[in-house]
């Protein structure tokens, strides 16, 4: 499934023109998630960093997931940045409560430029929402060359950039279940 981001009306690119995201199940409690970014001559990437856990990332340019569970008011929001740094968090409500989320496989990053802009994949694990329906929000925050910031997402609310808006959880995820023989 390919699905189009698109920019906070407010917060315009100078060069990017689209950012494109495709997700893959490629067993039960894992999925590949791989942004694209078009145009992405003037985009800011953080410099290769162990892969750890680290804050902030979101400062600079930035590709985000949030996950609501069916039927609950906290979500989760993981953050990847194209220095293999990642972050992982669950808030127990909007914005409010919020806690590292303590992941049981760290998620893999890989970034590289390409002749039609950026990609960044990350291979992420599910185990921990296993058999629940959830909503989820894909964004990206973007810096360029010029300090031009741009905020992408599936949907926005109306105001200023937020990405943890409930409004914002637009792509319904299925349960993910084991296969059984």
């Amino acid at each position: 499934m390919i699905l189009r981001l698109i920019c906070h009306p407010d917060t315009p690119p100078r060069a990017v023109s689209a950012i494109e995201v495709e997700i893959t199940a490629t067993d039960w409690r894992d999925a590949l998630i791989e942004y694209v970014v078009h145009d992405a001559d003037m985009l800011v990437v953080p410099e290769p960093a162990t892969p750890t856990r680290a804050d902030g990332l979101w400062q600079t340019t930035c590709f985000e997931l949030f996950v609501r569970p069916e039927g609950a008011e906290g979500y989760f929001e993981f953050n990847f940045s194209p220095s293999s740094q990642w972050a992982a968090y669950s808030f127990a409500a909007h914005r409010t409560g919020r806690q590292n989320l303590e992941v049981s496989v760290e998620p893999h990053i890989g970034a590289v430029r390409t002749e039609a802009g950026f990609k960044l994949e990350v291979d992420v694990d599910f185990s921990e929402l296993a058999n629940r329906i959830c909503t989820a929000n894909l964004t990206a925050v973007i810096e360029e060359a010029d300090g031009t910031k741009s905020y992408w997402a599936l949907a926005h609310p109306p105001g200023e950039p937020n990405f943890h808006d409930p409004a914002c959880f637009t792509l319904e995820l299925p349960a993910a279940r084991p296969n059984q023989p």
